[in-house]
């Protein structure tokens, strides 16, 4: 039996197979990757990976960065499904530790403070690293025109 109660990946589980992840793929490929492109490549000789890895990648670069971030935000901001099928206290993410940090007479804010702070540097970073493949594109669709 397949169990994925305590299982750190298990939180992944929901954010990597989304129905929107598959229907934003493909409805950003049927506006922007248009066949007389894929037709031209099969024209010119390039195989089925030679064409997936010279023209379609670089088309599709903006979609999956943009998958790559909304996937990454969702998973690390989820709260409900780890606070479920994480039962080890060990192994809950920062979203459900940070919340047993409530005190039942007090709260020390700068312990929470800090694990929030701790909670927002991946996600800046993410953001930063997949900012640059949106900025290229507009700057390219600029100069296109």
């Amino acid at each position: 039996m397949f169990a994925i109660v305590n299982w750190r990946l298990g939180g992944l589980l929901l954010a990597v197979g989304a129905v929107i992840t598959v229907f934003w793929m493909r409805q950003y490929c049927a506006g922007a990757l248009p066949d007389e492109l894929l037709e031209a490549a099969r024209m010119d000789g390039c195989g089925f990976f030679r064409t997936y890895w010279s023209i379609a990648l670089p088309v599709l670069r903006p979609a999956l960065a943009f998958l790559g971030i909304f996937t990454f935000v969702t998973a690390w901001n989820d709260y409900l499904w780890p606070l479920i099928i994480m039962v080890d206290a060990d192994n809950v993410p920062l979203q459900v530790s940070l919340t047993q940090l409530n005190g039942l007479y007090g709260t020390d804010y700068s312990l929470v403070m800090a694990g929030t702070l701790m909670a927002v540097i991946p996600l800046l970073v993410v953001f930063l690293i997949g900012a640059r493949h949106f900025i290229r594109n507009i700057a390219a669709g600029a100069v296109k025109g």
